[in-house]
């Protein structure tokens, strides 16, 4: 179902900010434009129109859509993951693999103490930005 969510706000790779249509003013702007964008398109019966066709299907819809709502601005991505988290997991996988050499019972607990570190350290970096 995700997948259809997702689909279905984004139309030729723009998302547009549904949260608008809450506004009835907004969402009778929407229909309004569409409406009249509608009636005033001619549809072409023409097989060698058929793309010319669905472009001006595809213009009718995004335009209003774009004019009313806006489009969804994404959050910007924060980098957090640098050397430090790069010296984390390289510990990590050295505690691994001292394990699987020898699976005795401290190298365990030395691999759920480094294994739990890591984790927080992963976690505060990422709150922290």
């Amino acid at each position: 179902m995700a997948g259809w969510k997702q689909a279905a706000q984004t139309f030729g790779g723009e998302r547009f900010n549904l949260r608008k249509l809450h506004d009835l003013k907004v969402r009778k702007q929407n229909y309004i434009e569409t409406t009249n964008r509608r009636a005033a398109f001619e549809i072409l019966s023409d097989d060698e129109n058929i793309n010319r066709t669905w472009e001006n299907i595809i213009e009718n819809i995004k335009t209003p859509a774009t004019d009313s709502l806006g489009l969804h601005e994404l959050k910007q991505y924060k980098p957090w993951f640098d050397e430090e988290c790069l010296g984390f997991l390289y510990q990590r996988k050295q505690a691994k693999m001292q394990w699987l050499q020898d699976p005795s019972k401290s190298n365990l607990d030395n691999l759920n103490n480094v294994r739990r570190d890591v984790s927080r350290h992963f976690r505060n970096k990422r709150r922290h930005i």
